[in-house]
């Protein structure tokens, strides 16, 4: 059996890589890092005539029909030059599930805005317990009329400052189920009674909390059907997981490039530190966790790419890759030494991403309970 990649998946990766190198050294990242905005629009548009944006979707959209597995290619470079930016929450949270659920109107109409860079879109999901679970979503969606009437708040909504659409999990109904009466919104970001607020986080990514005060949305703005959005919730969970996974992995192997090669340059005692044992197993199980971070990834991926979504897969990845992540980073600073610590060494820029990664799609906990759910205990 081939576990390789194909032509074009490697060449795709070539030129990811090479494109972001050039376009976004880690200066940049540095310079978007204090940047009001927190990305290149520049870069955006670039990406956009790269293909990047509407990688998946089919030729009719403005896209060219590529498979899921290249698009987790795609942002395990993203994830290995920690490209900062919206892609994440406009591909993997939003364009994939209005390809997926969204009626012909609404294809034609968002799709090739997004495919040609022209707008930005974010998931609105998470509530004050910042959890993924049903029960804990309260921002009302009442019907008046030809539309519906938003009540409520929503944290954690990244990059909702430059999003020109955000996607709205409400509830429209209440269930002794709390997965029925889900609803899922598409609501303009300049829509009157919509507030945003900055949330300061750790890893220098933008946050926000929305708040919704009789926001007003027609009800051609559905995505799927009524009460029943929890099977599209599911769906962007699983291929966001996947696709953080993917970010993961490109980064956990950039660290350990970096660790591996200051470990053959840095001399102490008149020899490389990589010939100390204890710096040696460090690398080792280092090297083990992205290898076991790209096999589950991929293992996961297929069973998205094959219209067959495994839970149990896709948790095992996202948990395994979450507690790893935080691991090869912490043992690649060490490694560093004291320059490790500092802001300045790129290490540093890894390591800010980790909690943010881990809570992006489901934290550890989460699904390692999907898992325990899976195996039916």
């Amino acid at each position: 059996m081939d576990f390789g990649f194909s032509e074009q998946q490697e060449m795709l990766r070539t030129m990811a890589r090479d494109f972001l190198t050039k376009e976004c050294p880690k200066a940049k990242v540095r310079e978007l890092d204090k940047d009001e905005l927190g990305y290149s629009p520049q870069m955006w548009n670039n990406m956009a005539e790269l293909g990047w944006q509407g990688l998946v979707f089919p030729e009719e959209y403005g896209g060219t029909e590529a498979s899921f597995i290249d698009l987790a290619v795609l942002m395990e470079e993203m994830g290995r030059n920690i490209t900062p930016g919206p892609f994440f929450p406009t591909v993997a949270l939003c364009a994939l599930p209005i390809l997926q659920f969204g009626n012909k109107e609404q294809k034609m109409q968002y799709l090739p805005q997004i495919a040609s860079g022209k707008t930005i879109w974010t998931l609105a999901f998470t509530e004050q317990s910042a959890s993924y679970k049903p029960s804990d979503l309260s921002l009302s969606a009442t019907a008046e009329g030809g539309s519906y009437i938003l009540n409520g708040e929503k944290l954690f909504v990244a990059d909702a400052h430059i999003a020109n659409y955000l996607l709205v999990v409400a509830r429209t109904a209440e269930s002794k189920n709390p997965e029925d009466g889900i609803t899922l919104f598409i609501v303009d970001s300049k829509a009157p009674g919509l507030k945003i607020e900055s949330i300061p986080t750790m890893a220098g990514d933008r946050q926000f909390q929305v708040v919704f005060n009789k926001v007003k949305v027609p009800k051609t703005n559905i995505l799927g059907a009524l009460n029943k959005g929890w099977e599209i919730v599911n769906f962007i969970l699983q291929r966001a997981a996947v696709l953080k996974c993917a970010e993961i992995s490109g980064a956990c192997q950039a660290v350990l490039d970096m660790t591996s090669a200051y470990a053959k340059e840095r001399v102490q005692f008149d020899r490389p530190i990589g010939t100390f044992q204890a710096v040696q197993h460090k690398l080792a199980d280092m090297l083990i966790d992205v290898e076991a971070i790209q096999y589950l990834l991929y293992q996961a991926a297929c069973s998205i790419a094959d219209g067959e979504p495994s839970q149990l897969q896709i948790s095992i990845a996202k948990a395994k890759a979450s507690e790893a992540y935080q691991n090869i980073c912490i043992d690649g600073i060490t490694a560093h030494g004291a320059i490790g610590f500092t802001y300045d060494h790129d290490i540093g820029l890894y390591y800010r991403r980790v909690r943010a990664a881990e809570f992006a799609a489901g934290n550890v906990d989460m699904h390692k309970e999907l898992i325990a759910v899976e195996m039916g205990l």
